[in-house]
């Protein structure tokens, strides 16, 4: 059994995939292609903003997207600790600060009413400039914008949203990549819509800063290749890749709706037994992860291996908080400080979740949960 069936999707896909790689090599246009624009074209299409511009992996588009705002030394930037490295990762590689807030213990999003409490108290302490909230969508579920956005605009925040793993949720009629000022995704290959390498796109609908984004993707080229008005980095997307995902926007609605339908069956079979992400009311999720929590660390680990022993992968997400990580080890944070974060950290695993597992698959994962929890109890 796999985790993320890349292969069977690519069978599914093969003779269009071939056929659109082929005819990237045919005109060899690798960097900037026409499939290239025509991608960021339906994408732009999909989430409902005016511009999409694409890069060359989802952390480039965070980093591009703080470049953008001009986010620096002294500001202060807002994100949860319960995230890839990649989203505080990009803070402090320009010098800013990542100010980490906790999560609710039901979506395990970023919580709002913390956000408001530690953007108030920073700016209180005048040390540094709070300027930017990156929420992230965890698992697929998109964070609570109504308020994010609220919040952000209170104080003069820009929001940024990392939507890696939501790409294909939604809020209402509202897709994902389209909150907050600025909308980031990831298309790395076991992403809801993921490439055959890195890729990564940008969404706004402000056309200056689309703008300095193209500008910033092509080392701050300005009217020319060696007019260069600004820094910026390598951040283009391979054509091969543009192509390759173009043939697999085609199917990507009907795979979110197999997502959404694998999980209700988990959901049904698991909820009397695990916890669960919550999903609210009017919020769809892209079902990047399936993710459950066991009563406590030793729980999981018994989950994990019932599970190993027949063959069947799991993986945990995540296991040490970013404020608990020696690469953060400069903000001074510690055991206690985000509790809620830390609990889940050692009770949270996912489950395999791909548009492909079937009944069987399901009912066995299912089946062998149960009756492991049962057996502790």
């Amino acid at each position: 059994m796999q985790f993320i069936d890349l292969k069977h999707q690519y069978q599914t896909l093969q003779p269009r995939i071939d056929k659109a790689i082929q005819k990237v090599l045919n005109h060899g246009q690798y960097i900037q292609g026409p499939e290239v624009f025509e991608l960021e074209a339906e994408l732009g299409a999909y989430t409902g903003r005016r511009y999409c511009v694409s890069c060359a992996s989802g952390t480039d588009a965070l980093l591009m997207s703080l470049m953008a705002k001009g986010i620096g030394p002294g500001d202060a930037v807002f994100t949860t600790p319960f995230t890839f490295m990649a989203t505080a990762e990009v803070i402090q590689l320009l010098g800013a600060t990542s100010i980490f807030v906790d999560i609710l213990d039901s979506t395990f999003n970023i919580d709002p009413a913390k956000l408001e409490i530690t953007i108030d108290a920073c700016q209180s302490k005048g040390k540094l400039i709070p300027k930017a909230i990156i929420p992230v969508d965890i698992f697929g579920l998109p964070a609570n914008y109504g308020k994010i956005e609220e919040i952000g605009n209170k104080f003069g925040l820009c929001t940024i949203e990392d939507a890696a793993q939501s790409f294909g949720g939604k809020i209402k009629n509202k897709k994902a990549g389209s909150f907050g000022d600025i909308g980031t995704t990831s298309f790395f290959p076991a992403k809801p819509l993921g490439c055959y390498g890195d890729g990564g796109a940008i969404f706004t609908n402000d056309s200056q800063l689309a703008e300095d984004l193209i500008s910033i993707r092509n080392h701050g080229q300005g009217y020319s290749k060696y007019d260069n008005i600004r820094i910026g980095l390598n951040g283009r997307l391979d054509t091969i890749q543009a192509a390759i995902l173009l043939e697999k926007l085609k199917i990507f609605p009907d795979e979110i709706y197999q997502r959404i339908a694998i999980a209700k069956k988990y959901f049904k079979n698991l909820n009397e037994y695990f916890i669960c992400q919550y999903v609210p009311k009017g919020y769809g999720s892209a079902w990047a992860q399936f993710s459950i929590l066991a009563a406590n660390t030793k729980e999981r680990s018994m989950c994990i291996e019932k599970l190993k022993e027949s063959g069947i992968p799991t993986a945990i997400y995540y296991p040490k908080p970013l404020h608990l990580q020696k690469a953060f080890s400069n903000l001074d944070y510690k055991v206690g400080d985000y509790p809620v974060s830390e609990s889940i950290s050692q009770r949270i695993f996912s489950l395999p979740m791909h548009p492909y597992l079937n009944d069987k698959d399901i009912n066995l994962i299912c089946d062998i949960l149960i009756r492991c929890k049962e057996s502790i109890q």
